[in-house]
């Protein structure tokens, strides 16, 4: 455990020197105010409190940008360091691969789950500042969405690792992780909302569809925000929220299942791999 954290107090002072740190939270920081003030204009018409619209607008934001920034700054970790010729210093010391991955996928987690929660953070309070009346129910949703939001971050900081570990140089590492964004972010909810449409329920039934929404983390992470939600009509799931009837421990249980499985593949494949 001392040499995880240890790995991971390194790649988190590595990041503080990068700016990475700075800059992921000034991001999502200045999003998340921005769409704090102007998301909240509808709630007059549609009578939700201003902090549950900002809930789903915050979730909208997130399924974009906190991936990316994910697979970012974990898709190079392990080739990219094979690459510099660090990481054959790293294993001269006695610490085991598994080790090195655990200790680097920690202080990324470290890293973006800094810059979520205090980037978020900030439009809650924000809100708060403002004066306006929220009730204790949509505070409890704003946290359930902040730590859903590290969740879904992890998971693509695992999946960033597993395609390190597999791929032998940086700029492969780069385009596949470009590819997994665009397919799980942008191409995969298309290809299901086409084949719902086409389907027309004969063999896309309500299990089915249960079970393709497991296949994307981002899907769960959405879902899980919308559970409970009076301003769901805002999301573009809002229809397959009213189809699958997913619990909200199913969907976190999947979230972590997102986490464990790649981050287990990832050392599998770097404990197998020449250096």
């Amino acid at each position: 455990m001392r040499t995880i954290v240890i790995i991971a107090a390194k790649e988190i002072q590595e990041g503080l020197r990068n700016r990475w740190v700075l800059a992921t939270t000034l991001l999502l920081a200045a999003l998340a105010l921005s769409l704090s003030f102007l998301g909240s204009a509808p709630t007059g018409q549609v009578g939700a409190g201003a902090l549950d619209v900002v809930v789903v607008s915050l979730s909208s934001l997130t399924i974009f940008l906190v991936p990316l920034i994910a697979l970012l700054i974990s898709h190079d970790a392990v080739v990219g360091e094979m690459e510099r010729g660090t990481m054959i210093l790293l294993l001269s010391y006695p610490v085991g691969r598994s080790q090195v991955i655990l200790g680097k996928f920690v202080g990324h987690v470290a890293i973006l789950g800094f810059a979520t929660l205090v980037g978020y953070g900030a439009a809650g309070l924000a809100l708060a500042l403002t004066g306006a009346s929220v009730l204790a129910a949509s505070w409890i949703a704003f946290a359930a969405m902040l730590g859903s939001s590290v969740l879904l971050g992890a998971a693509f900081v695992a999946i960033g690792y597993l395609i390190s570990a597999l791929v032998r140089d940086r700029g492969t590492a780069a385009g596949a992780a470009v590819g997994v964004w665009l397919l799980m972010v942008l191409l995969f909810d298309s290809a299901l909302l086409g084949l719902l449409v086409v389907d027309q329920g004969r063999v896309i039934t309500a299990p089915v569809l249960n079970a393709l929404l497991f296949l994307n983390p981002t899907d769960l992470y959405r879902l899980s925000n919308l559970v409970g939600s009076n301003v769901s009509q805002f999301s573009g799931m809002a229809g397959l929220a009213g189809t699958a009837h997913i619990g909200l421990s199913a969907l976190l249980l999947g979230l972590i299942g997102w986490i464990v499985a790649p981050l287990g593949l990832a050392i599998l494949a770097f404990g197998r791999r020449e250096l």
